[in-house]
């Protein structure tokens, strides 16, 4: 009879395991359908509106950091994109040089102008796209970050640190637009470019940009003289003279294309600048007519 405890007890085990799951009364014994479904997490995506404290390509949720725009810093976001269609489609983040950053940037620069009342070009401004990381795009993450910041000069294009938001900065008079410069010069080659005022001896005036047609970076830096005739262009319309066969004997052009990274990301922003070689000029071209820009 010792031979069969075990089993009896086991069985009695059984039996008050199979009691204890009797449903309570009220129950229907259905354990999963009164529970909320679990929300899907979502991927990280910064903010806009905000200052950064400092300035990178790729944002990671671990390292994110934004600070008062009242206070001290080097970048502000002012539009957080998003890639759609076949753009957020690829297994890896956009590449320089890809249509999706072209894109993303174009839609940067729009959102530019219009935070700030004008076009960044203009002014000692750097426009910056920042992206997930790559285990963030593998996860789903799609979206793109705008940042604006202000640089140094015109030739010196790192950011510095500033305090307050940049929107509207470009509306009115304002200390970030070029203006007038006195070109240093190392032989033949020009050196940098010394902001002056325009009513100090210079010899160079800031007249607007163009947009280059698209082309590779290497087509662009072919062609020097495409480029100088954009310029020309522009120099004649600021300065109310005619762009004819004199013009050359008026004024010469200085431009600053964008970066190669720039380029390659879809800008084609050209700086151009009146270059004044034979003589010093101590007021603003704007609208001098013939007389005040004249051929010699």
């Amino acid at each position: 009879m010792r031979r069969w405890l075990p089993a009896l007890a086991l069985a009695g085990v059984t039996t008050m395991l199979l009691a204890g799951c009797a449903p309570a009364r009220g129950a229907d014994g259905d354990l999963t359908d009164d529970w909320p479904a679990l929300r899907v997490p979502k991927p990280f995506a910064p903010a806009a509106d905000t200052c950064l404290p400092r300035i990178i390509p790729v944002v990671q949720a671990s390292t994110y950091e934004t600070v008062d725009c009242a206070r001290s810093h080097l970048a502000e976001t002012i539009h957080v994109g998003t890639f759609v269609g076949p753009d957020a489609l690829t297994e890896t983040r956009p590449e320089s040089g890809s249509t999706a950053l072209r894109t993303a940037r174009a839609e940067c620069d729009q959102r530019a102008r219009e935070v700030l009342g004008g076009d960044w070009h203009t002014a000692r401004l750097a426009l910056s796209l920042a992206l997930p990381s790559a285990p963030a795009w593998s996860g789903g993450a799609r979206w793109f970050r705008c940042d604006l910041s202000e640089t140094g000069s015109i030739d010196n294009t790192r950011p510095v640190n500033r305090t307050g938001s940049l929107r509207g900065a470009l509306i009115g008079d304002n200390p970030l637009t070029h203006r007038c410069f006195d070109p240093k010069l190392i032989g033949d080659n020009l050196n940098y470019m010394a902001p002056v005022l325009c009513t100090e001896p210079h010899r160079a005036e800031f007249v607007g940009v163009y947009e280059e047609r698209d082309m590779s970076w290497a087509d662009f830096k072919k062609s020097p003289a495409q480029a100088h005739q954009r310029c020309m262009q522009l120099i004649a319309e600021f300065a109310s003279v005619p762009n004819n066969s004199d013009l050359p004997y008026r004024a010469g052009s200085i431009y600053y294309p964008p970066s190669q990274r720039e380029w390659e990301e879809g800008d084609r922003g050209v700086r151009c600048f009146l270059w004044s070689d034979d003589r010093k000029l101590t007021r603003s071209m704007r609208g001098a007519g013939p007389e005040g820009l004249p051929a010699i």
